[in-house]
């Protein structure tokens, strides 16, 4: 939990409009780096010969440090200095971009992404915190609108801008776009940023800051690894068992602390059980689907990046997008008009159906079928997550709000990594189950079965079109499992949601998922 302790200055800063611009460009390029990765998974398992489980962990890396880090980091710029601690973050995130660019083999982007997470964990809550001692009170909201407004923009934005560099340039170029915005934002904080701190924050509990990022990592490690090594392999069944021991430790630990750095008692409020667990399945579906997709438009249907082709990969993701920013748009009048509870409902049964019609894409099928469900799976998870964070912050009591919004943001991240390990894996071991390498030499199987991307390296070099088309059915097959689970949660959680949640709830104004873990001291 990051505590803004509000500044009122009589002159304000007249620079401070050049502070915030330059952090407006260093939140958009966090808000690129949740999507444009996924544009260039592909393009990076062919290059690097990365199997689908590695293509997970380039994407999971990222979320699980991000989701372990980002509390702890909110606290040690509180006790060691806002804007300090803020440049440290920056400079680690520009410094992992500059390695990610250059990566020459898999393990090397894991780690550029993990330590990106890092990066990414300190500007997130920094970036709003510092601004009390930027901007009166009367010019606070706009500020932090600004803000969020560029994180949510660069989510749409970066499949589309990643499509073109790739195009355009190698795959490295979509960690060397973060570079020159983020060394603006290190150069303006020097320049133009006050210093503060907060001296009574509460210390950062390592120990619990730990267990998060070995439970959660665990976790993901076993579910990723286990199509691959098979479910009873000692590993895997270790690696699940180190999670629950981990995460049953951080359990323990936080319920008994006198000031837990997540307060797990907070669930006990159904109201804000059952809106966070919304709000939760919005980014499990978002960030699974997000993982999924790039590489059925890619191989299954033949695009490229963006190119020429006007319906390249990046454009062709714009529909799920699209449909989330009118649902942005049309939620709190909705949910003024109908109430929380109905809207979520809704918008969950909607998602469930556009899951179900998804699950029936066949290698025919062609991108307007495709197009259709992914706009209204976008309206639904939007319609979904965003009454649903309201709700949440707005079932607690105005002394609850601070740690409620950090754990709300904390599980939602988990739910974002969990997305991509858990459809992940399902795509994989129906694809694996599915795909046909009889008369294929050793490694020319085992590099099929390591991804559909793969597979199609494999045909091309072998003029086997026959391996080509067995991959394509396979990965949609795969694809229709991994939706038709994504529509039974749905509608699980539409039922749960309509037991649980009370008929109307106070709503908090939520401008951006991950501004929860800020609370502001008048």
């Amino acid at each position: 939990m990051v505590t803004v302790t509000r500044q009122v200055e009589s002159r304000p800063d007249p620079r401070r409009w050049w502070a915030l611009g330059a952090l407006v460009a260093s939140m958009l390029v966090l808000g690129f780096d949740m999507t444009i990765l996924n544009v260039a998974l592909p393009t990076i398992a062919e290059d690097l010969g990365a199997t689908t489980g590695q293509q997970q962990w380039m994407a999971d890396a990222y979320i699980v440090v991000f989701a372990a880090l980002m509390l702890p980091a909110g606290l040690l710029g509180d006790r060691f200095g806002r804007r300090r601690m803020l440049i440290a973050g920056l400079g680690v995130f520009l410094a992992a971009s500059v390695v990610g660019a250059f990566a020459g083999d898999v393990n090397r982007v894991i780690a550029a992404r993990a330590l990106m997470g890092v990066g990414g964990a300190f500007v997130m809550p920094l970036a709003i915190s510092v601004l009390p001692s930027l901007f009166p009170r009367e010019e606070q909201t706009k500020a932090i609108g600004m803000i969020s407004a560029a994180s949510a923009l660069g989510m749409p934005l970066g499949p589309i801008i990643g499509g073109w560099l790739l195009n355009h340039f190698w795959w490295g170029s979509v960690f060397v776009l973060n570079v020159p915005m983020v060394a603006i934002g290190i150069v303006a904080c020097l320049l133009l940023l006050p210093e503060s701190r907060d001296p009574a924050s509460p210390k950062v509990d390592v120990v619990s800051t730990v267990l998060t990022a070995l439970g959660l990592g665990s976790l993901i490690y076993a579910i990723i690894e286990g199509p691959a090594k098979g479910w009873s392999d000692t590993v895997v069944i270790g690696g699940f068992a180190a999670a629950v021991a981990l995460i049953g430790a951080l359990v323990l630990r936080e319920r008994r602390g006198e000031r837990p750095m997540l307060d797990l008692t907070l669930l006990g409020n159904r109201t804000f059980l059952s809106n966070t667990l919304a709000a939760t399945l919005g980014m499990f579906v978002l960030s699974g689907l997000m993982f999924l997709l790039p590489q059925y438009l890619q191989a299954v249907l033949g695009t490229d990046p963006l190119g020429t082709d006007p319906l390249g990969t990046g454009v062709r993701m714009i529909p799920m997008m699209g449909g989330m920013l009118v649902a942005a748009k049309l939620a709190q009048p909705l949910v003024v008009k109908f109430g929380a509870r109905s809207v979520i409902v809704v918008a969950l049964v909607v998602l469930a159906f556009a899951a179900f019609l998804g699950a029936r894409t066949t290698v025919d099928s062609g991108y307007g079928f495709t197009a259709l469900w992914l706009s209204i799976a976008g309206i639904g998870v939007a319609f979904a997550m965003i009454p649903a964070m309201g709700g949440a912050l707005g079932a607690l009591a105005k002394d609850q709000a601070g740690r409620g919004s950090g754990l709300l943001s904390t599980v939602r991240q988990t739910g974002s990594a969990l997305g991509v390990a858990l459809l992940g894996a399902l795509v994989v071991g129906a694809y694996t189950d599915r795909l046909s390498t009889a008369g294929l030499p050793g490694p020319a199987a085992d590099a099929a079965r390591d991804s559909v991307i793969g597979a199609h390296v494999v045909a091309g070099q072998l003029g086997d079109r026959a391996l080509a088309a067995s991959a394509n059915s396979a990965y949609v097959h795969g694809m229709d499992v991994a939706l038709v689970v994504i529509g039974i949660v749905a509608l699980a959680a539409a039922l749960l949601a309509a037991a649980l949640m009370p008929g109307s709830v106070k709503a908090a104004p939520v401008l951006d998922p991950e501004v929860a873990p800020i609370s502001a001291d008048a």
